[in-house]
């Protein structure tokens, strides 16, 4: 193992272990080389998003720093870099089927970061969404060695809708931190929803009735996703249905704040995860008795 790739190893572990809560746990049952790749790719996506997030630069150096990561990743998948983490995630690329497209359009969603805070239609939404959120479920497939449209389907169902109910759930912190309002405006019309609606301590009638509209269509995308836990490998069913279990548990605790995110951020903590985690097992034990 090169020296570059073995350093790229160290750092995509610790970057793991340092954000564990974004990362399917259960993966750590999967064989080394698979662990491996997972790694990878996750700090892959932890470096892009933290290149688009970077706080003191301006929104034209963070493009130009996304530009180059681009052109690092193209040479490195060649084998052309001296940066461990992309010499890392080349090494995996040379034992799975990791496609280029995804990578791609995650560093995307960050360019689009840089553009824009408002979305007119659902359907720009939706798109952001296919760019910041799908690329990460299609990376997991590939590492399970699955790249047909019938899987992608499902996981970008589920990926789509823990973005939403994640927008959802920081509708006040986007808004305050980052000037960013991900409510479509044709939704916030519908419901007669204004910006400076958002910006109060609490959530009226018109901006509880809109979250509660969007909150019960990531619900319906979590339910067409469900189904993909019943067609991978046993080892990673768990944290296919934890996803789910996840998302639906926010959509719950979202509605049982009668929808008023603006007051309180409705978040499981360590305890609701674990929660989640024993509900999702005892619900697969039951399935398979």
């Amino acid at each position: 193992m090169s020296a570059p790739v073995h350093s790229g190893e160290a750092a995509a572990r610790r970057a793991v272990r340092d954000h564990d809560e974004n990362f399917p746990v259960a993966f750590r049952l999967r064989p080394r080389d698979r662990r491996r790749a997972m790694d990878a790719v996750y700090a892959f996506c932890r470096a892009t998003d933290d290149i688009g997030d970077e706080g003191s630069a301006a929104p034209d150096e963070r493009l130009a720093a996304l530009d180059a990561w681009e052109r690092d990743l193209r040479r490195a998948l060649v084998g052309d870099t001296r940066d461990p983490r992309l010499a890392t995630l080349a090494a995996a690329a040379t034992r799975f089927p990791l496609p280029l497209d995804p990578f791609l359009r995650l560093i995307e969603a960050n360019r689009m970061d840089q553009r824009r805070r408002r979305y007119n239609t659902r359907d720009e939404l939706i798109e952001y969404c296919e760019h910041s959120a799908t690329p990460v479920g299609e990376m997991v497939l590939a590492v399970l060695g699955y790249r047909d449209s019938w899987r992608i389907g499902m996981s970008d169902a589920t990926c789509v809708g823990l973005q939403l109910i994640n927008f959802w759930q920081d509708i006040a912190r986007d808004l305050a931190d980052r000037d960013r309002i991900y409510l479509p405006r044709e939704d916030m019309e519908r419901f007669a929803v204004r910006e400076r609606d958002l910006r109060g301590p609490t959530a009226g009638p018109e901006v509880r009735a809109l979250i509660e509209f969007e909150v019960e269509r990531a619900r319906t995308l979590f339910r067409e996703g469900a189904p993909l836990s019943r067609f991978v490998p046993r080892r990673a069913r768990l944290d296919i249905r934890m996803f789910t279990a996840a998302g639906l548990a926010l959509c719950d605790a979202i509605r049982d704040q009668d929808y008023d995110t603006l007051a309180a951020r409705p978040a499981p903590g360590r305890r609701g995860r674990a929660t989640i985690a024993v509900r999702t097992i005892i619900a697969m034990a039951r399935r398979r008795a």
